[in-house]
Parts: structure tokens; sequence; C-alpha cells
């Protein structure tokens, strides 16, 4: 069986590139640790981990492309040289990678200097899904059925007259999967359809790579600088970096509540808009508008980009409960790379841990607006609590 393979080092999500620009820039010594957790408890078949091995020892082979560093260039025009030569240079190293295999149960941890290491988790999740269709059986003859079923909900999305975004890398049930989604998006007549997070994909196809930063940005600066000063600091890391480009703050590392406390006048000023992640999205949406008025701000001026996990039902509904009220745009993820028959996978990887210039390791957490995706060390999530006033 040939290993699943990745075609292209900018197979991976945009915000992957833009963090690992500020963390050149701003944080080049800094060691990290990322675990995969298995959200969904999936069995994975004997050999698995041996498979995967095989796929991410083939990623030490990839590197960037002149015409990808030109595209690079000519799209990304805050991408500044010294980091577009650097990422011409980099190359995956394997060895930061730890696979095992004990039964049906995986374990992977990734370990490293975090400039380097920030490109794996993307990839390796994009990966573990694909193989875990193939390894057990559940390919499908899908050509067909994903284009017709992917232009309908552009259709869908059309008649609602709402801008939207595939986010779906990590989750795809394949490369080739993938493909087709994106292909089909583009196909769609007066699409709505404005670019995908996949660099890869939106080179491929002409469209826009979108994506700011992730929980991890702000993971780290918990771990690095307090919980209490975490959202504030992350922020204006970011804005030292790209000095109003890329302009979207996700709301949701320790909860909106504590976001929003430090959310102020000048940050609701300096970035577009929010995107939201977890918790409930009608909910979400008044608490931002709100925010925004008590700062003298227009909600129609700023917009939400809202991300969590959204089918057609969910997007419909959030479009007319916003409507007037704030602008909306929609990343939508694995019900539009994976909705082929089949139970998508519920894994995630996230970074676990910051070394601190003793050595020690500091554990990073994630509390988020749903209890149920809290991540971290338990005593941690506890004090961060009990730090940053949340019941």
């Amino acid at each position: 069986m040939t290993p699943v393979k990745l075609n292209s080092i900018l197979d991976n999500d945009f915000y992957k590139i833009t963090m690992q620009n500020a963390v050149v820039k701003l944080f080049p010594t800094q060691r990290v640790k990322y675990e995969f957790i298995n959200r969904g408890n999936h069995h994975f078949p004997e050999g698995f981990g041996e498979k995967l091995q095989h796929s991410v020892a083939a990623m030490a082979q990839l590197c960037l492309t002149k015409e990808e560093k030109i595209y690079l260039q000519k799209t990304c025009p805050y991408l500044e040289l010294p980091y577009l030569d650097f990422l011409e240079g980099f190359r995956y190293d394997p060895s930061e990678v730890l696979i095992q295999q004990v039964g049906n149960d995986l374990q992977v941890s990734v370990e490293g200097y975090w400039y380097r290491t920030i490109l794996w988790e993307v990839p390796l999740l994009a990966l573990i899904s694909e193989l875990h269709y193939e390894l057990n059986h559940l390919e499908r003859d899908t050509n067909t059925t994903v284009a017709h079923t992917t232009i309908e909900k552009a259709q869908k999305l059309n008649s609602l007259g709402v801008t939207f975004a595939e986010f779906g890398t990590r989750r795809r049930h394949s490369y080739k999967v993938h493909d087709l989604v994106v292909h089909s998006l583009t196909q769609a007549s007066d699409s709505k359809f404005i670019g995908s997070s996949n660099v890869h994909f939106a080179m491929k196809y002409g469209i826009k790579p979108i994506g700011t930063h992730a929980h991890e940005w702000f993971m780290f600066h918990g771990a690095q600088y307090g919980f209490k000063m975490a959202n504030e600091v992350a922020l204006e890391h970011w804005v030292d970096v790209y000095r109003g480009d890329l302009g979207v703050a996700l709301s949701d590392t320790y909860t909106t509540e504590v976001f929003f406390r430090q959310f102020d006048k000048k940050f609701a000023k300096l970035f577009d808009g929010v995107r939201h992640d977890s918790g409930d999205p009608l909910e979400f949406a008044d608490k931002t508008i709100a925010h925004y008025k008590s700062h003298g701000i227009n909600p129609l001026f700023k917009y939400i980009i809202f991300s969590d996990g959204l089918n057609l039902a969910k997007v419909e509904e959030i479009t007319h409960y916003c409507r007037d009220k704030i602008g909306i745009s929609f990343g939508i993820g694995t019900n539009l790379t994976n909705d082929v028959g089949l139970q998508p996978m519920n894994i995630v990887m996230k970074l676990y841990g910051v070394q601190a210039d003793n050595g020690d390791w500091l554990p990073t957490i994630k509390l988020s607006d749903e209890k149920g995706k809290y991540t971290g060390d338990p005593t941690m999530i506890k004090l961060a609590k009990e730090f940053l006033r949340i019941s």
C-alpha cells in the first residue's frame, strides 16, 4: 500500500504560516510540546502507527518551490522576504514527532523549537484522518457525490447572501476529497465563496488564503506571561508584527467573557473583527455587538467570523439572527471536506507545554466557551479559573 503523502509544504492552514512568521521574529529560542487528543475515542487498527510514521518520514522531502515563494510574495506582502527565504530553506524534521501505538490506542507528540514545530499540527491531523478511512477500508468512490453535494451547499449559502470560506484541512476525508470540494466551490456560479484556509489549494485555484492566529498563540502567551496578561500581550505582539494586517482576533482561549474584559477600545478599533469558535454563536453575537457599542463603535463596521462546527442549518440560523446587526462571514470545515456519508473523526492536537528559561516545562491550557473543550493540566485549569474569576 502506497503511504499517504502530502503534495506540498503549503498543504497547511494559513494561520500556521502567519504564526510561524511571528514566532520567527519574536520567539526564535522557545521550545514547546504538542500532544494529539483523540476526542472521539477512535480505534486505530494494527499497523496504523507504522503507516503514519512512513507518511511523516516522507514529509522531510517537502520544500517551498520557487513558484510557491513567488505566490506568497504577491499574495501576502506582509510576509517579508527574510521570512520567505527562511521558509524556502525549511525542511520538516521527523525526529521531532514521536508516534506510539499500543493496541488500538494512538499517541502522537511533537517537541522542539516553536518556530519549527508549529507546522506539524495540521498535516499530522490530516494524515491521521486520511489513514483512518483508508486502513479501516472506509474509502468510497466519491467524485460525483462530493462535487454535487458541495455545489448544492454553495448554492444554498449563496441564497443566504453570506460570504464563506473553506476551513477543513485538519479533519478532511482525504486530499482527493479536499481537492474536489475546493474545485467545486470555485465552479459554482455567482458564488459567495471567498477563499480557503489551506494555502496549497488557495494557490492552486487562485483564491484567497484565509487565517490569522490560532488558540496556541494565546496558550503560549498564557504560559509565558501569565493568564491575566495572555490576551493583551498576545494581541499586542500580533499588532507589532502585522501592523494592521490580518486583523481578526480569536476570542475564546480563556473564555469570551475574559477576552472582552481585555479587548479594550484600542484593540476593538485596531482589529477588523473577531472569530467565534466555541459556545452559543447567538449569545456570542449579542456580546460582541454590545461590546462594540459600549466603545462607541458601530458593529456594522466590524464583523464576526463564525467557525465552530458549522453546517447549513447553523449558518442559516446565525445569518438570520445577525443580519443588519453586525458584519458576518463563515469558515466551514469538516462539513465541507468530510461529508461523504461517514462519521467524521473528532481529533485535535494542542500545544501542551512551553519550556521556561530554567528548563522547566510550563503547562498550557485552553478554557474555551464549552467546558467539554477544556484542554491541559487539570490543576493549571483550576488555577487559571481562580485567577481569571471564571465560575
